[in-house]
């Protein structure tokens, strides 16, 4: 019994020491979502643009497009509004997500760095982002055409995620 108890603090080392080196060999970007492969979350929520009018899920599937959550308060988000833009160019369809935001100060920044969402929730609640696992802004969820949900980014979008990560999706480079 006593060579046992000799034992357990090695065993209790080597158990931690295991779980470190775990720990330590993942990616802190990576932060996987669960509903890869579900179905984005119903929702009803006002355009950006018109407060009046309740943009739902049903009106925005039917081809690919990148569901982008941003705000005028993060300064990521401003860094990834030009390639953002050049993707809108290309005719890649781009939804945002307003989220916890102030709508005027969102709309300032769309007029100063042009607009490349095809449609624009207002997420005032966090609601919505609180469906998706939203963790912060920006981030972006890649949609099918019927609605699913088939990869996520976190941080900004910009030439190299495009590449390595999303351009698949949408059948471009």
């Amino acid at each position: 019994m006593k060579r046992l108890r000799l034992f357990i603090p090695l065993i209790v080392f080597v158990f931690l020491s295991a779980l470190l080196y775990w720990g330590m060999s993942r990616n802190p970007d990576e932060l996987p979502s669960v509903l890869i492969g579900k179905p984005l979350p119903e929702f009803s929520l006002p355009s950006l643009n018109n407060p009046a009018q309740k943009i739902t899920k049903a009106e925005v599937i039917g081809k690919p497009f990148i569901l982008n959550v941003w705000a005028s308060w993060c300064p990521t988000c401003k860094d990834e509004h030009p390639f953002l833009n050049k993707l809108s160019s290309m005719g890649v369809k781009i939804v945002g997500i307003n989220y916890k935001d102030e709508p005027d100060a969102a709309k300032a920044i769309l007029a100063q760095f042009n607009d490349p969402y095809s449609v624009n929730l207002l997420d005032q609640d966090g609601k919505l982002g609180i469906d998706l696992g939203v963790y912060g802004a920006p981030e972006s969820f890649i949609v099918d055409a019927n609605g699913v949900i088939v990869d996520k980014v976190v941080g900004a979008v910009n030439e190299q995620i495009w590449q390595t990560q999303i351009a698949k999706y949408f059948n471009a480079n």
